[in-house]
């Protein structure tokens, strides 16, 4: 078994493809449209779906925004260096929302980035 992909439903899908490949420097690996159903399903990542896990980005075409709730934390992507990605992030655009340091009672050093449509997503170093 394998983990494939993590959805999350997004109100402007070429806002957020743009955000997960220009601000993150994901790539774009497919998208299509389900016309009967009235959405399209978009996959991005930093590698192909063979040997990678990656976020498939749900639109339904009648619906801009979405209440995120209480019960999603956040996505994790892991970067070289956690206070160049978080500069690079903030240079691209991006909403930079816990800068780089510490971790609260800990020594591992994060940040949170927002996307557009509110989700955080986690950058950490190497372990």
């Amino acid at each position: 078994m394998r983990m494939l992909h993590t959805m999350i439903r997004v109100g402007d899908l070429q806002r957020s493809i743009d955000f997960y490949t220009q601000i993150l420097g994901m790539k774009l690996l497919r998208e299509k449209d389900y016309a009967d159903g009235k959405f399209t399903l978009a996959f991005v990542g930093y590698g192909d779906e063979k040997n990678h896990t990656v976020i498939e980005l749900t639109h339904n075409w009648e619906t801009n925004s979405y209440d995120l709730g209480s019960g999603f934390g956040h996505l994790a992507i892991e970067v070289d260096d956690v206070y160049a990605a978080t500069e690079l992030i903030r240079s691209r655009g991006g909403k930079v929302t816990r800068d780089a340091g510490p971790m609260n009672a800990g020594a591992t050093i994060i940040a949170f980035v927002e996307d557009p449509d509110g989700y955080q997503i986690e950058l950490l170093g190497p372990k």
